[in-house]
């Protein structure tokens, strides 16, 4: 499909679709169709910016409510190293180009935020290996029910803007085939130390799965509410029920004020969620059957603030909801894994149309891998399958049913001072 002639789209769909394309051809329809193309440069002098990659949230605008509002369009570039380093040279390159980019955008929603990360295969060409401190396994499957694919490319970078044309354009400067950006021009590129593996692209906010729920994975009827966010119909990523950013970082050690990052692709299967499941039912399993019955839940649920509001109250009823109403809801397993009141993983998920099918891109972040495998443990709910003949591991299991894992991988995310081709002990 060339952007060009998609005269008939809205304009967020005809930039989500030009996102999903990429090159010089989409990048150029999506400036002629953006409202308000001009961006705000960063300033010349870095020595202000946060140490930490992941620092986003002080960068972004929050809704009504207070949530963060994460940006609207995303790209995922998995990479692979192509050198026989890395060598000093690399890493001078490397950074230069990542700087080039915090000179031509500002940090926030109307600009550009973006992380480098790192695979445990990428750490694996060193003699040495990663201090005690950073927890980064290989990836591995999560359940019993899930065959995921497990990537090992050696690194990833994850760019972010409310601008489609924004997240084009650093694509193409980052791989060279672009030499200015914003205006400024680029002191480097990837170009010969990294290699793009594949795309993955998406999208967040009110609107925009509506607008772009013509896929396979959603029926027929536009059942996607022009209100939410995200497909399943509802808020996600309240303030209070996203692990703060002090703790998903790494405490100590050469990477300390760095983070671990999980990234999934996850196909959705949302016919049964819309056509066979009703509007109370898709309450009770997306945050518990309490919500459900005493109709908390206003439309996406825009209405509960900064919190879902599903407390420990909703945790301790969790075996009693398996056996008296036959299913559970996602946001209740979840409660069993709180600290402090608060998840311990930080999520920056999007979705997709990638090959055609609804999905999503779960990304993740966390002081170690360790934190995002006990949070799925609870997510599969084993305990409740015992609890409830009408509970299976798929079934009346919060939203298992409707979500199919095909790809796993893990990073890390060193600071900035140390994001440019890292060794295990910078």
């Amino acid at each position: 499909m060339d952007p060009r002639t998609n005269r008939g789209l809205s304009r967020r769909a005809f930039v989500k679709s030009a996102v999903a394309i990429g090159g010089a051809t989409a990048l150029s329809a999506c400036l002629d169709r953006e409202e308000n193309p001009d961006v705000p440069s960063g300033p010349s002098d870095l020595s202000s910016y946060p140490a930490r990659q992941h620092a986003w949230n002080d960068a972004l605008t929050r809704s009504e409510a207070g949530n963060v509002l994460m940006p609207k369009h995303h790209l995922l570039l998995p990479l692979r190293y192509t050198g026989d380093g890395p060598t000093d040279e690399e890493r001078e390159t490397v950074e230069a180009a990542l700087q080039s980019l915090e000179h031509a955008y500002a940090r926030g929603n109307d600009g550009l935020l973006f992380t480098v990360g790192y695979s445990p295969a990428y750490f694996d060409r060193f003699d040495d290996s990663l201090p005690e401190s950073v927890d980064l396994p290989m990836p591995k499957a999560l359940s019993s029910f899930e065959e995921p694919e497990l990537e090992d490319y050696d690194a990833i970078v994850h760019l972010a803007s409310d601008y489609g044309h924004v997240v084009l354009a650093a694509e193409e400067a980052l791989t060279g085939r672009q030499s200015t950006l914003n205006g400024y021009e680029m002191d480097a590129s990837f170009d010969g130390i990294f290699e793009v593996q594949e795309r993955r692209t998406g999208f967040i906010g009110r609107g925009l799965p509506a607008e772009n729920q013509d896929v396979d994975g959603v029926p027929e009827g536009d059942p996607v509410p022009e209100d939410s966010p995200l497909y399943m119909g509802f808020v996600s990523g309240f303030e209070e029920n996203q692990a703060t950013e002090d703790r998903v970082t790494i405490a100590e050690g050469p990477f300390a004020e760095g983070s671990t990052q999980h990234v999934s692709r996850i196909r959705l299967r949302l016919d049964d969620w819309y056509d066979e499941q009703n509007r109370e039912e898709r309450v009770a399993e997306m945050f518990c059957p309490f919500h459900a019955k005493e109709g908390l839940v206003e439309g996406a649920g825009h209405n509960l603030g900064t919190s879902s509001q599903v407390d420990d109250k909703c945790a301790e009823t969790l075996d009693e909801d398996a056996r008296t109403y036959g299913r559970v809801g996602h946001s209740q397993k979840m409660v069993s894994v709180r600290e402090d009141g608060r998840p311990i993983i930080l999520r920056r998920d999007f979705d997709s149309t990638d090959g055609g099918e609804a999905g999503v891109h779960f990304v993740s972040l966390h002081r170690g891998i360790g934190d995002f495998e006990k949070t799925r443990e609870a997510m599969n709910g084993e305990k409740q399958v015992q609890a409830s003949p009408a509970i299976r591991q798929r079934v009346n299991n919060g939203i298992l049913e409707y979500m199919f894992v095909k790809h796993r991988a893990n990073y890390l995310l060193p600071p900035r001072a140390h994001r440019a081709l890292p060794t295990p002990n910078p």
